[in-house]
């Protein structure tokens, strides 16, 4: 993106998602940056990436300045020289509204205000308002709710000339919008009110946690940048457990209501779209394949430079299950210049949710979409490392790289499976018939003391039914409960 003082011209990409709005965009917006070389990622990005969250936002960016400096001035961030001059390049483009990629102090908001004129909101603002626009489940709202609250607690003085004179727009809009007029105890006792409600909520979680914990099945987190496809692998990954991969099976839904998109009987899919922030609850879908393993899989938030620290923990509850995985698949676009940058900043989040360091394979998306050259420029590297990281390329548009994807994944989630033989008496038909429901059973022999069968299962029922294992001639095991004359 430009960074002069320069008009910013329209996308020639009509098809882009960020212009698919109800309504004409009627904010024109100036973003503000501050370059610092000590910043975890460089500011043309940065600044790119705000122009993009400011679009789908509903608002248009007719121009961009940038000042290079390491110290930042207490009253107005910027120097009183790019102060004016932000003024000046609002006039020039008729703009109604400045947006700042960093985050502002209420009286730093107060004084910009002041001196340029205009509403003044910055990059927390943004990303609050995004979520706010995206939420759909009940508990996303209460956790935007409460980070708006919490942000604009101790902003209010600063905020109260913004809303008085515009009555909303960007930076204002959503389940926390209210006039900041109103004392700071009465949205303290919200804060309390709401973070009670959540407290209920996560009741409800940790019933449903429970019930997944009792069926021993390892839980598989997506994670990563926004944007970088994780709904889209999620839902390749549904299509083709139905279809059959070399893997086989098929996809059960976890039950929960979450505005899932219901592709017929076979499938329910999870809600994509190229957009910023597409996802914003967690879903949980069950995949069963065709030797009864099962595992369920889980769609997350995305993550972005600069995310709020309010945001993030206004939404540890939800992304408890990050933390609870097994395996966390980490999504990437690899068409993204900025990829290890964006690698680095999910690793930050992650670390914030006490999530960090756990089993991690790297997905390299949408590799469909590089060049020849490219393509051979991002082969991982040999012993398949990519930052440090286990990483395979894939494709979720096209589905490459899937089967290899489904063959390590099973080889990592079922690692703790193991494979015995087990004489159970006619007796025990209850106990047959749930390690054929549950589990693998390769073979099976009707002798005179029972079924004999080779069953591979998971440790946990392997403890429990450990008593009727022997060896693959029948006789009793060593350790087994079976006596030598049954």
């Amino acid at each position: 993106m430009n960074q002069d003082n320069t008009n910013v011209k329209e996308r020639e990409d009509k098809n882009s998602t960020y212009f698919e709005t109800s309504g004409s965009l009627t904010e024109r917006a100036i973003l503000v940056g501050l370059g610092d070389d000590r910043e975890e990622i460089d500011i043309e990005y940065s600044m790119h990436e705000l122009e993009e969250l400011v679009m789908a936002a509903d608002a248009e960016v007719v121009g961009s300045t940038v000042q290079n400096k390491r110290i930042i001035d207490v009253a107005t961030y910027i120097g009183s020289g790019k102060v004016q001059e932000v003024k000046q390049l609002a006039e020039a483009n008729e703009a109604n509204v400045i947006v700042f990629n960093d985050e502002l102090s209420g009286s730093q908001i107060r004084n910009l205000e002041g001196e340029i004129g205009l509403k003044v909101i910055d990059r927390t603002a943004l990303i609050l308002d995004i979520f706010a626009r995206r939420a759909q489940s009940r508990t996303s709202k209460l956790q935007i709710e409460l980070a708006q609250l919490g942000y604009r607690l101790p902003r209010l003085t600063g905020y109260g000339n913004a809303l008085s004179r515009t009555g909303g727009g960007i930076g204002t809009r959503g389940p926390g919008e209210q006039k900041l007029e109103i004392d700071k105890r009465r949205i303290r006792e919200r804060i309390s009110d709401i973070r009670h409600e959540l407290k209920e909520e996560t009741k409800v979680r940790e019933t449903q946690k429970a019930g997944r914990q009792r069926g021993g099945e390892p839980l598989v987190a997506l994670v990563g940048y926004t944007n970088a496809g994780k709904s889209s692998v999620m839902n390749r990954m549904l299509e083709m457990v139905v279809k059959g991969p070399s893997a086989g099976g098929s996809e059960k839904s976890g039950g929960s209501q979450d505005g899932s998109q219901d592709q017929g009987d076979s499938v329910k899919r999870v809600f994509e779209k190229d957009m910023l922030f597409a996802t914003l609850d967690t879903y949980h879908r069950r995949v069963e394949f065709e030797d009864n393993k099962a595992m369920v899989l889980v769609d997350t938030v995305g993550f972005v430079s600069k995310l709020p620290h309010k945001l993030v923990e206004a939404f540890k509850a939800t992304l408890e299950e990050v933390r609870d995985a097994d395996l966390l698949l980490h999504v990437v676009d690899v068409t993204n210049e900025n990829v290890h940058n964006q690698i680095a900043i999910t690793e930050k989040v992650l670390r914030e949710l006490d999530a960090f360091g756990k089993p991690t394979l790297l997905l390299l998306n949408k590799i469909d979409l590089l060049s020849t050259e490219d393509h051979d420029t991002v082969m991982v590297p040999r012993a398949g490392m990519f930052d440090g990281y286990e990483a395979l390329r894939i494709s979720a548009r096209t589905g490459e790289g899937f089967d290899t994807l489904f063959e390590t994944l099973r080889g990592k989630v079922f690692r703790g499976h193991v494979r015995v033989h087990m004489l159970i008496p006619y007796s025990e038909g209850a106990v047959y018939s749930y390690l054929c429901d549950h589990h693998h059973v390769m073979q099976t022999e009707y002798v005179e003391a029972g079924t004999l069968i080779e069953v591979e299962l998971d440790s946990k029922d392997y403890q429990r039914y450990k008593r009727f294992e022997v060896r693959p001639d029948g006789l009793p095991a060593p350790g087994s409960g079976v006596r030598e004359d049954e």
